[in-house]
C-alpha cells in the first residue's frame, strides 16, 4: 500500500508539472473563452443590420398585416409598376420582395404569392411570412363562407393539461427537457473525461515502456499497483485541471464580458426567444421542476458513476498501453472502448429521453459499459432504488474483473518490446 501511494504520488506530480499540462490547464480557458465571445459577437452582429422587405400586394389586403420591428422594415412598392418594384428592391438591397397576385383571395391558391430575394432568407423569417399569410387567407375563406370570425375566436378554447403524479405533485411538459438536459449534460461530461483521461493514461504506461523506465520500477512494486497508482495519479490531476478550468474560465468570461461589452445573455437564440415568450405560469413551473430534481441523488450517482466508469475504462486503457510499444498500434484496440461509449450516448438520447423506464433503457443502465452513461441519464426521470443497487453492484463486480483481466495483460505486456500483439496472445496472456 505504501508503495501504491508513492506511484500515486509520483504520476499526480509529473502530470501536473508537465509543460504541456500547465499550458493546456492555462490556456484551455483561454481559447474557450475567446471562442465563446467571438461566436457571441459574430452572432450579435449577423443580427444588428435592419432588414428591408418590400412588399407588392396586388390583392390590395396583405400590405397592412405586416408590421415593422426592430429587425424588419417592410416597404409596400404596390403603387409602382412590378418591374420597377422588383428592379428597386434589387438596386437597394433589400433583403427581400413579396410578391402577392391580384386573384389569390378568389383563387385561393397561396402557390401564387412567390418571395424573391438575392440569397435564400433564413427559415424563422420565412415561417413568420408564412403564418401570417396563411392566417389571413383562412380568415377571408371562413368570412366568404359565412362564419362569423367575431364569433368563432369567442369559441376558441385553449386547454393546458394539469399533470400530476399519483401522489399528487404537479408536472409539466418543460420537466422533460429540463431532465433532458441534466441528465444529458452528466453523460458527455462523463464521455469527455474518460476519453481524455484514459488516453492520458495510456500515453503514460507507452512512455514509460518506451523508455524502459518500466523495467526499474517493477523490480520493486506489484504491476496491479503500478497500473492502479497510474490511473489514481492521473485521474486527480484530471480533477484539478477540471477544477482550474472551471474556476479560471468563469473569472475570464465574467472579466472579457464586463471589459470588452459583450453581454453573453443578450444574444439572441432560438432557445432563448422560445424563454421570452414563456408565460408567467410556465416559467414558475420551469423553476419548479429545476427545484424537485433530485438534486442529492443526482450528486451522489453522479460521483458514483463518474469515478466507476473512469476506473472501468481506465484499466483497460493501461492494459491497451501495455500491450502495445507506440500509439499507433492502440487504433486496432480502441473499438472496444469508443463503441460502447458511443452507444451509451446514442441510447441516452434516443431512448432514454422518450422513455425513461423502457425496456432499452433499463437494460442497457444495468450493462456495465454503458450504465454510467445511460443511468446518469435516466436518474432525473426518477429510477427506483433496488435498479440504482443492482446497477452499482454490477458495475462494481465488472470493475474489480476488468481489473484483473488488465492486471494480468499489463503485468506480461509491460515487458513486451518489439511485436504487436493479437487478440489471441491476449488472451493467452490471461492463463500466465
Amino acid at each position: 500500500m505504501h508503495n501504491l501511494k508513492l506511484i500515486i504520488k509520483r504520476e499526480y506530480l509529473a502530470r501536473v508539472r508537465n509543460k504541456t499540462f500547465v499550458v493546456m490547464t492555462f490556456l484551455s480557458p483561454l481559447i474557450l473563452v475567446g471562442m465563446i465571445m467571438l461566436i457571441t459577437y459574430l452572432t450579435t452582429l449577423n443580427n444588428s443590420g435592419e432588414k428591408t422587405v418590400g412588399i407588392y400586394d396586388e390583392s390590395g389586403i396583405f400590405a397592412t398585416s405586416f408590421k415593422n420591428t426592430e429587425e424588419i422594415n417592410y416597404t409596400d412598392l404596390s403603387a409602382l409598376p412590378f418591374e420597377i418594384a422588383q428592379e428597386k428592391a434589387q438596386k437597394e438591397n433589400f433583403y427581400g420582395l413579396l410578391y402577392v397576385p391580384k386573384d389569390v383571395v378568389t383563387s385561393m391558391d397561396a402557390g401564387e404569392i412567390k418571395f424573391f430575394s438575392k440569397e435564400t432568407p433564413g427559415f424563422t423569417f420565412l415561417e413568420n411570412i408564412e403564418r401570417k399569410i396563411s392566417e389571413k387567407l383562412t380568415n377571408i375563406k371562413l368570412a366568404n363562407s359565412g362564419v362569423d370570425l367575431n364569433q368563432l375566436e369567442s369559441a376558441e378554447t385553449n386547454v393546458n393539461l394539469d399533470l400530476q403524479n399519483y401522489s399528487g405533485v404537479h408536472t409539466s411538459r418543460i420537466s422533460s427537457y429540463v431532465k433532458m438536459f441534466f441528465g444529458g449534460a452528466a453523460g458527455y461530461l462523463l464521455m469527455m473525461f474518460i476519453i481524455i483521461y484514459g488516453n492520458m493514461v495510456m500515453r503514460s504506461v507507452i512512455e514509460e515502456k518506451t523508455n524502459r523506465i518500466v523495467e526499474i520500477i517493477i523490480s520493486s512494486v506489484k504491476p496491479i499497483h503500478l497500473m492502479w497508482g497510474k490511473i489514481l495519479g492521473t485521474s486527480f490531476a484530471g480533477i484539478t485541471q477540471f477544477i482550474i478550468w472551471l474556476i479560471l474560465g468563469g473569472v475570464l468570461l465574467l472579466v472579457v464580458s464586463s471589459v470588452v461589452g459583450i453581454d453573453v445573455s443578450a444574444m439572441e437564440t432560438p432557445q432563448k426567444q422560445a424563454m421570452e415568450q414563456m408565460s408567467q405560469n410556465e416559467m414558475q413551473q420551469l423553476i419548479f421542476d429545476i427545484a424537485s430534481l433530485p438534486i442529492l441523488k443526482l450528486i451522489l450517482f453522479f460521483l458514483i458513476y463518474f469515478i466507476g466508469g473512469y476506473f472501468l475504462y481506465s484499466a483497460i486503457y493501461a492494459a491497451i498501453g501495455a500491450a502495445v510499444d507506440n500509439e499507433t498500434d492502440t487504433q486496432q484496440f480502441m473499438l472496444p472502448i469508443i463503441l460502447p461509449l458511443m452507444l451509451g450516448i446514442y441510447v441516452g438520447f434516443f431512448s432514454v429521453i422518450e422513455n425513461p423506464h423502457g425496456s432499452i433503457s433499463t437494460i442497457f443502465s444495468m450493462i456495465p459499459l454503458t450504465s454510467p452513461i445511460v443511468m446518469l441519464m435516466r436518474i432525473p426521470f426518477g429510477v427506483p432504488w433496488w435498479e440504482l443497487l443492482i446497477s452499482v453492484i454490477i458495475l462494481v463486480t465488472t470493475i474489480w474483473g476488468v481489473a484483473w483481466i488488465a492486471s494480468k495483460i499489463y503485468r506480461i505486456g509491460i515487458l513486451m518490446y518489439g511485436k504487436k500483439p493479437s487478440y489471441k496472445e491476449l488472451y493467452k496472456w490471461l492463463k500466465y
